[in-house]
Order: C-alpha cells, then structure tokens, then sequence
C-alpha cells in the first residue's frame, strides 16, 4: 500500500512539472526554452520564411496632403544641363517631391495671468477681479494632463518614468505627487464614460469575461475584464466570488462566454457558452498521462482537435455556417457519450471534470446556435492581456484611487480604439468637460 501511495505521488509531481502554456492554464510566457508547448498542437508550422515573401505587394509611405505640410522648400535647377544657359524659376506642377518629418524643439507654452491694481485719481487702489472663469485653477492645462494620464495609464510608463519624458522631451518640470494628482483627477473626469461603457457592456446579447490576480499594496486581488464587440470593461475587485462577479455583470441577461469557474454559475446555463480552448488545455494534459486516463484524454482530445478543425475552416470561409453545423452534428453525441464513459471509469481528476462537463452540456455548444457566439472565450483574454503586461512590470495599485484610474482609463482606452476613437483626443475632450464643458461620450459620433 505505502508503494502504491509514493507511485502515485511520482506521477502527480511527474504530471505538475509538465505543466506548461498547452496543458494547463499557466501563461506562455511561463515556458521554458524548448518547450513542446512552444508547439502549435493544431495547426502545422508553415514554410513560409520571416520577413517580407516573394512577390508580395511591396508598400512605402504615403506623402501628407499639401494642405498639411508645414513648410516647403524649393529647389530648381540653376543651368541648362544641355546648353548651360541660367535658367528661371519657374514653377514645375509636376515637381517631384519628397518629405521628412521631425520634432521642433519647442518649449511648452507657459502663460501667466497677472491682476493688476491701479490707483485712481481719487486716490483709492483697485485691483482685478478674481475670476475662476479665466484663471485656471490648476497649474497644468488639460491636454498636458491628458498626456500624462496617457502616459502612465494607457502606455503604463512609472511615474518616475513620466516625469523623466516629460522633462526631457517636453522641458516641464512635474513632480511626482503631481502626476498621482493628476491621476485622480483623470480618473474622475472619465468616470461617466465608463459607466456608460458598463451599461453598453452589460446590455450586449453576447459578452466575454475573464479573470486574473491583480497586486493591491501586499495583497492579491482580482481584475476582471466584460467584454463585447464594441466595448470593454475593467473592474479591480477584492476577489472573484459570486457575489462580486454578480455586481460586475449585472442582471443576467444575454449569453455570457467564459470559462467553468465556479463563480460563475448564477448565470443561467443556456445562456452561457463554455471555452473550448480551457477544454482543449485539459484534455492534453488528461491525454499525457499513463493507462486508461490516457486513452480517455486522446479520444476527448481527438473530438476537441475537431471541433477547431471544423470552425477554423468556417472562420476562413471554407465551410459554410450549414456545413459546419452538418459536420459537427455526429461530434456532439460521441463527445457526450465519451465524457459518460470517462465519468463511469472513476479515475482521479478525469472523471470528476467530465462529470462537471456533463453538467455544463448546455453551455458546450450555444456556438452551433447563435451564429453571434464563438466557442473560446480569447477575446476576453486578449483583453486581459495587456493589463497582465502592466501588472508584471509594475507594483500594481496602493489604494481605492489607484484602483479606479487603473480601471477606467483602460476601459476608456480599449473602448476607444474599438471605436475608433483617438485615445488623447477623448481624454482631452473629458478634461475639458471637467472645466464646464460639454459631456463627451465614447459613443458620439
């Protein structure tokens, strides 16, 4: 018994130190060199070459419109190349032309406003009104606070690091309790956006959301990202239970695409799509074991490999949606009726996660019905990804301030850009409105 009870131990840390990016959920970043995970496991590495491929269509710069140059030069030909007579300069419409763009070293525009006193005849001293309406408030205008929200929140540089640019680039002079001001300010300033970028999000038929660890001060957090086509959304929150994720998404309507988390299961399963890619991951590490686990996980994996087979010849146009809907007709009750055998074996870890897949049947293939919903939950990930690459190469967040700037200025800038909107010309626009403006909206035309 107590051999048996170390054999099993062995193959478990076997089975732990093999974990990697294709397996499990560990990130790709987390391989090591040589990794077959570094493998595509669906898809053949081509032959194609790095770099540009023969007979491609070559591209080079476009020249700016005349109407956007700011300065010309003009160069025209002294002398006759033929009789070496002087020649006039006569403008060509058909001169050939060529562009360079630079930076000008300009400084920043620094203006004072001055309240002047005058003394009157009567001898009386007046000095200028106070007026808020033409006095800022703050020592530094809207679009340079724009930039700084830019630069920390959107291209996640240090605060130190912005302070360094800014000098160096721009020549201001801005400490560092400055640019954390100026944060919270930002942050305030795109808070209606992003409520509105919440309720767009929560009222979208078909929705992402994913999850990951965030750094509060000593403490691991969570972030979570609501994701559609048009909008995204991210919340810092102190965990992922229910009941939190319940105040993110709001009421349960539409279909929600996500993973099997256990949080997650007030969300009615028909409306809900299970990710295929999470399955995929599991059934090749339930594959890469020994015995009857084994051939359990490559019959799970072999349906899996063609369910991707099948929507990636949809996605490129060589299936149509009735083909694929023929073609994974047959798929979906062996996959079933494998999970039911898995189930029946009682093997440690498989036969639990078929049994929880079983649960989730519904979910498994909400894609073949709504031609809206797509069986991997990636776009959410993607989503995430970027905030993952913040969080690695900073301390993540201090405080509830923190907090909130981290999460909306990139709710604001991912919506931006899926709608195509100019990241600073939007926050700027925010910053303004914050002045007595107009509200700006991410929707607007």
């Amino acid at each position: 018994m107590r051999i048996a009870e170390l054999e099993r131990a062995v193959t478990e840390l076997r089975e732990l130190l093999g974990r990697n990016s294709k397996n499990s959920n560990k990130p790709p970043s987390s391989d090591p060199p040589g990794s077959s995970a570094k493998r595509r496991i669906l898809k053949p590495k081509g032959k194609r070459k790095r770099g540009g491929q023969k007979g491609h269509r070559g591209s080079r710069r476009e020249l700016v419109p005349v109407d956007e140059v700011d300065r010309f030069v003009e160069l025209y030909p002294a002398e006759c190349e033929s009789c070496w007579q002087p020649l006039p300069k006569t403008p060509d419409v058909f001169a050939k032309r060529y562009q360079q763009v630079e930076l000008e070293p300009h400084a920043p525009v620094v203006t004072e406003y001055r309240r002047h006193a005058v003394v009157c005849a009567c001898g009386y001293k007046t000095r200028a009104t106070y007026d808020a309406s033409v006095i800022p408030q703050r020592a530094f205008g809207p679009r340079l606070t724009s930039v700084v929200a830019l630069l920390t929140g959107v291209y996640h540089l240090s605060r130190r690091q912005t302070v360094r640019l800014l000098q160096e680039l721009l020549g201001v002079r801005m400490s560092l309790g400055s640019v954390s001001a100026i944060e919270r300010r930002v942050s305030e300033a795109i808070k209606p956006q992003v409520d509105e970028v919440l309720m767009v999000a929560r009222a979208a038929e078909v929705k992402h959301t994913d999850g990951t660890s965030w750094r509060r001060s000593a403490a691991l957090w969570s972030l979570w990202t609501l994701a559609t086509a048009a909008v995204t959304v991210f919340k810092i929150v102190a965990n992922g239970k229910r009941d939190t994720l319940k105040g993110l998404l709001g009421n349960t309507s539409g279909i929600l695409v996500s993973d099997r988390a256990t949080a997650l299961k007030f969300w009615p399963m028909e409306r809900r799509q299970v990710c295929w890619a999470h399955l995929l991951r599991k059934f090749v590490s339930f594959s890469e074991r020994d015995g009857p686990t084994g051939e359990s996980g490559k019959e799970l994996l072999d349906y899996a490999t063609l369910l991707f087979t099948y929507w990636g010849k949809f996605r490129r146009g060589e299936l149509s949606r009735e083909a694929l809907l023929t073609q994974m007709a047959p798929v979906r009750p062996l996959f079933e009726a494998a999970l039911e055998r898995a189930v029946a074996m009682k093997m440690r870890g498989l036969s639990g996660s078929c049994a929880d897949l079983l649960q989730h049947r519904q979910a498994l293939w909400t894609f073949l019905d709504n031609e809206d919903v797509e069986p991997t939950n990636n776009h959410a990930e993607r989503e995430l990804r970027s905030f993952v690459l913040w969080r690695r190469r900073s301390f993540g967040t201090q405080s509830e301030h923190g907090d909130r700037f981290a999460e909306r200025i990139m709710t604001v800038a991912h919506t931006a850009r899926k709608q195509g909107r100019d990241i600073l010309t939007f926050l700027h626009a925010c910053c303004t409105h914050s002045r007595g403006h107009a509200t700006p909206s991410l929707f607007a035309g």
